[in-house]
C-alpha cells in the first residue's frame, strides 16, 4: 500500500490549552468501543465521572456535552483522561484529531482538517507543500472503479496545476470550475481532450450572468449550525472576489474531495463546493485563517450540511454554472 502525505503533516502539534477554538467544545465526541469499554470499567473518582457522561444510544456512544463542553475537557485548557491516564487513554477520535485519511484499499492519502485553528495555519501558509511517500506491506484489495479512479488521479493533477498558472485568481477559479466540468465528462464516458484555457475563459464570458451572491450566504447560514453566531457572521459577509490567499484553500478543497467522486462518479457537485466554500470563506469579515477553521467546522465536519451543499449545486437557484461565473467576474445583482 502507498502511503501518501502532506510534507507539513508531521509537524502539527496540538496547541492543547493554547488553543483559541478548541476541539472539545460545540460538537458531540464519539468514542469507539474498546476506549468506552475501558472508561465503564475505570476505577475512583474519574472512573465514576465517565460513567454519568458516556451516553449508549442504539450501540454507539458518546460524551454529554455540559454546557457545549465535553465534560473531560478541564479550565486549563487540558483533557482530564490525557492528564490522568496519558495520551493512549483517548478514543479514537481525541487521539487522531485533526489527522485525517482517505484509504482506497491499495493506497491512502493522509491530511489534516481545516477545522483545528493550529491544522489550518499549517495548510494556509504552505501554498507550495510537497508530498512524503512511503510503501507499506499491507494493504486490500480496492473495491472502487479503477478506470474511475485513473481519470479522477490524472485530472485533480492538471486541475491543481491550473492553480500554478500567472493569471489573475478569479481566472483561475474559472478554470478550475470548468476544468471540473470537463472532468466529469471524462467520468461519464467521454473521450479525453485538451483542455484550452483561452477558450474556457471565452466560454465564461458567454455563460456568465449577475448572481445575488447574498442567496448563498443566507442558504448557509440557514443549515444546523454549532454556534447560532456563525450565522449572523455569514448573512454579514460581502462578496470579494478571490485573491491569491484562496489558492492554498482551493488546493485543500482538491486534494480531499476531488477523488471522493470515486464513490458516486460525481464531480461536478464537488467541484462547485469547493469552489463556493472559498468564496463564502473569502466574503466574510476577519482574519481569512480564523474564517476558513470555523467555516470547516460548521460544515465540513457536519456530514448534513456537507450533503445539503453538494445537492444545492443542482438543486438551488443561486449555485448555477452561469451565476457562478458571473460571480468570478465581478457580475453581481
Amino acid at each position: 500500500m502507498l502511503i501518501r502525505k502532506p510534507d507539513f503533516y508531521d509537524s502539527f502539534r496540538c496547541l492543547a490549552g493554547g488553543c483559541p477554538d478548541s476541539c472539545c467544545k460545540e460538537w458531540q465526541i464519539a468514542v469507539n468501543p474498546e476506549a468506552a469499554a475501558r472508561y465503564l470499567a475505570l476505577p475512583g473518582q474519574l472512573g465514576d465521572r465517565l460513567r454519568r457522561v458516556l451516553c449508549c444510544e442504539e450501540g454507539e456512544y458518546t460524551f454529554t456535552l455540559e454546557n457545549g463542553r465535553c465534560p473531560m475537557w478541564r479550565s486549563d485548557g487540558l483533557c482530564a483522561i490525557q492528564a490522568a491516564l496519558g495520551e493512549d487513554a483517548l478514543c479514537h477520535t481525541c487521539r487522531d484529531f485533526p489527522r485525517l485519511r482517505h484509504d482506497y484499499g491499495d493506497f491512502a492519502e493522509l491530511g489534516l482538517e481545516l477545522s483545528c485553528p493550529e491544522a489550518a495555519r499549517l495548510i494556509l501558509s504552505c501554498p507550495d507543500w510537497g508530498y512524503v511517500t512511503r510503501e507499506l506491506p499491507e494493504g486490500e484489495e480496492p473495491e472502487y472503479d479503477r478506470e474511475a479512479m485513473d481519470i479522477l488521479l490524472r485530472t485533480r493533477e492538471k486541475a491543481l496545476s491550473l492553480l500554478e498558472e500567472n493569471r489573475p485568481v478569479p481566472e483561475i477559479f474559472t478554470l478550475f470550475l470548468l476544468y471540473g466540468y470537463q472532468a466529469q465528462g471524462e467520468l461519464d464516458g467521454e473521450e479525453e481532450t485538451p483542455f484550452d484555457p483561452e477558450t474556457a475563459l471565452e466560454t465564461a464570458a458567454q455563460l456568465a450572468r449577475a448572481a445575488d451572491f447574498g442567496e448563498i450566504l443566507e442558504f448557509l447560514a440557514a443549515l444546523e449550525l454549532l454556534n447560532p453566531a456563525w450565522g449572523d457572521h455569514l448573512r454579514r459577509g460581502e462578496f470579494t472576489l478571490p485573491g491569491k490567499e484562496c489558492l492554498p484553500l482551493l488546493r485543500y478543497f482538491a486534494e480531499r474531495y476531488w477523488l471522493q467522486a470515486v464513490s458516486d462518479l460525481d464531480l461536478a457537485c464537488r467541484v462547485k463546493f469547493m469552489v463556493v466554500s472559498c468564496l463564502v470563506i473569502r466574503a466574510m469579515d476577519g482574519d481569512f485563517v480564523t474564517n476558513a477553521q470555523r467555516y470547516s467546522k460548521e460544515m465540513e465536519n457536519d456530514p448534513e450540511n456537507v450533503e445539503a451543499l453538494l445537492d444545492a449545486a443542482y438543486s438551488h437557484r443561486a449555485f448555477t454554472d452561469d451565476k457562478l461565473l458571473g460571480l468570478l467576474r465581478g457580475l453581481r445583482c
